[in-house]
């Protein structure tokens, strides 16, 4: 009899593309703790916050995804293990939520505003990092709207990051 072998949970971190050092230092950090916690972490695999990501769980022996805008998978970063040209420029943030088990948010401008509306139709469960404003700031522990009763959980820190997750993919 074939048994499938089981398949890692994936995490997909989304944010600005021009990070600040501060969101730059952060997602080094949550890079390393997805890594820590043997999760496959992917971004949209250009610079700012997904190249920080990336660059934290790589450097800490992750796995890591960028699924790029573009057709050309030289424009991503030195970080991503498995790099994906999507060819489909913003449609992309679909993708990305997509091919997540859990949304994490950290500060964000349009881009990231549209991909926690992606996750919040397609029922991936969100948890935005308070403290790197933007749109994670602002959607953090809101409903998006009528259709779902849980709202964006908020993490203010890594441990209730950590613990976030652990609950959401029944670590």
């Amino acid at each position: 009899m074939y048994l499938a072998p089981m398949r890692k949970k994936q995490v997909t971190v989304i944010g600005n593309y021009d990070a600040t050092p501060e969101q730059f230092e952060l997602g080094v950090q949550v890079g390393e703790l997805l890594a820590s916690l043997d999760l496959i972490t992917i971004t949209g695999g250009r610079t700012g916050l997904m190249e920080a990501v990336a660059k934290g769980a790589f450097e800490a022996g992750g796995m890591t995804v960028g699924i790029l805008p573009s057709e050309d998978m030289n424009d991503g970063n030195n970080f991503n293990t498995v790099t994906i040209p999507s060819g489909i420029g913003y449609a992309r943030n679909s993708m990305n939520v997509l091919a997540a088990d859990a949304v994490i948010a950290i500060g964000g401008a349009a881009g990231t505003l549209s991909e926690m509306a992606f996750a919040w139709s397609y029922r991936r469960p969100i948890i935005s990092f308070v403290g790197g404003g933007g749109w994670a700031d602002a959607l953090a522990g809101k409903q998006l709207d009528h259709r779902h009763e849980e709202p964006v959980d908020a993490a203010h820190d890594l441990e209730e990051l950590k613990a976030h997750l652990v609950r959401i993919l029944e670590l």
